[in-house]
């Protein structure tokens, strides 16, 4: 028999969340396979087979939560009986629950805290719920699992009748039944008759209050930032930049690789990696012990996506093309917004930028991405009336706003950085020389 172990599929990751279950008990295991579906903090992931052999026993439900190491299901030789490995049968009371799983699914957090010895009498009856499963993408159970939407009650619209995340986004809008609630109601009507002195504190108070769980994406982010705000001491450098060359730069050149585009982002990126490379001090990360400078320029970009934020990575932006990392960037953010990205595409950035500049925001401050030093933050292209040969001219205006650890790097380093990195968005020819 081998355990099956949770991995490590992140460098961040403490703990994965079984999205859902490619086999079941009794199936044959080659390597390669792809066993089940894990949401880390930062992406779904497939994780495949190592070995051969045959499925023993799955010991992590659907939805429910594991630490690093922790077994997740057994595997046994080819040759041993499939549940041969308990030592006892299941209990006959064992079926009964089985129907309610969907149900558990859609509440990760709460099964997390069960032990995992609860699982394997469920097994009994974990081939026919199985069958009837209907086939989803990663991306879609994890979102009808935020949302607490039975996946039985949809028809997909993916290939084969696959449910995608279009069909769950479509089934929130129409105010898909969820089964949640139905499995909680009993515990939840119980509750006053058990200790009635506790009723008139709670439900009455909060009715005009939505409780909305933390997915992992938030949890994560917020731990993370948390710890950034607290132990990186932050110091912030204000720019105003001469954005009107930098737009006249931007149509020239998508004027000359039509049909490809690069957005104003990408070039502040590209400028940042130039600078970066010039101010090596800058392009560092700080631990106790030591300063670690990096030697290659590594530029996480910021994503919106559904469920918070993202920082897919463009890795030795300092070495490629405005029109290359523009097209790494949207492909990197495509996959971003479907869930699909690889947790190596989110991490080793040395540096970050942030841009609200599409969404109308003048300017702000962003929280720095451990374990890097800085983040720039950029704010939106404003028509503004500027003073020019002692005359009062149109002009456009853009904030930036750099972050700094300061135990990284001090005022007088950023603010050279800061300021090269101005004078190459006011001069874009320098951005591609």
């Amino acid at each position: 028999m081998t355990d099956i172990l949770m991995p490590r599929l992140s460098d961040t990751m403490e703990e994965g969340v079984i999205s859902s279950w490619h086999k079941k008990p009794g199936d044959q295991i080659a390597v390669g396979d792809v066993l089940c579906d894990i949401e880390t903090d930062k992406a779904i992931m497939e994780y495949e087979a190592y070995e051969a052999g045959v499925l023993e026993k799955i010991l992590v439900e659907e939805g429910q939560t594991a630490a690093i190491g922790a077994p997740i299901a057994v595997l046994a030789s080819s040759g041993a009986p499939s549940g041969g490995a308990s030592g006892a049968p299941a209990p006959a009371a064992a079926p009964a629950p089985e129907p309610e799983r969907p149900a558990a699914a859609a509440a990760p957090e709460p099964a997390a805290e069960q032990p995992a010895a609860a699982p394997a009498p469920v097994r009994a009856q974990a081939p026919a719920a199985a069958s009837k499963r209907p086939p989803a993408s990663p991306l879609a159970r994890r979102l009808a699992r935020d949302h607490g939407i039975d996946l039985a009650t949809l028809t997909g619209s993916g290939p084969g009748g696959r449910i995608v995340r279009a069909d769950i986004e479509a089934a929130i809008r129409a105010g898909a039944p969820a089964q949640a609630p139905v499995q909680q109601a009993p515990a939840q009507q119980a509750a006053p008759a058990a200790a009635p002195q506790a009723a008139p504190a709670r439900p009455q108070a909060d009715e005009d209050v939505e409780v909305v769980p933390l997915n992992r994406f938030r949890k994560v982010a917020a731990r993370r930032l948390t710890e950034s705000k607290r132990n990186a001491p932050h110091f912030y450098l204000n720019r105003e930049v001469d954005a009107a060359k930098l737009v006249e730069f931007r149509a020239t050149l998508n004027e000359a690789l039509a049909p490809a585009k690069v957005s104003l982002n990408d070039l502040v990126v590209k400028a940042c990696a130039t600078a970066l490379r010039e101010f090596p001090e800058v392009n560092v990360s700080f631990t106790e012990e030591n300063l670690l400078r990096h030697k290659r320029v590594h530029i996480g970009v910021a994503v919106a996506v559904d469920d918070g934020l993202v920082v897919p990575v463009i890795r030795d932006a300092d070495r490629k093309s405005v029109s290359r990392i523009g097209a790494e960037t949207r492909e990197l953010a495509g996959r971003a917004r479907e869930g699909r990205l690889t947790p190596q595409e989110m991490s080793g950035g040395t540096f970050s930028v942030s841009n609200l500049g599409m969404f109308g925001v003048d300017s702000f401050s962003a929280v720095i991405n451990p374990p890097e030093a800085a983040i720039l933050a950029v704010g939106a292209v404003r028509d503004e009336p500027v003073v020019r040969d002692g005359q009062v001219v149109p002009g456009k205006r853009m904030a930036v706003t750099l972050s700094v650890d300061h135990r990284a790097c001090d005022g007088a380093t950023g603010a050279r950085f800061l300021a090269r990195l101005v004078e190459l968005l006011e001069n874009p020819l320098l951005i591609v020389a």
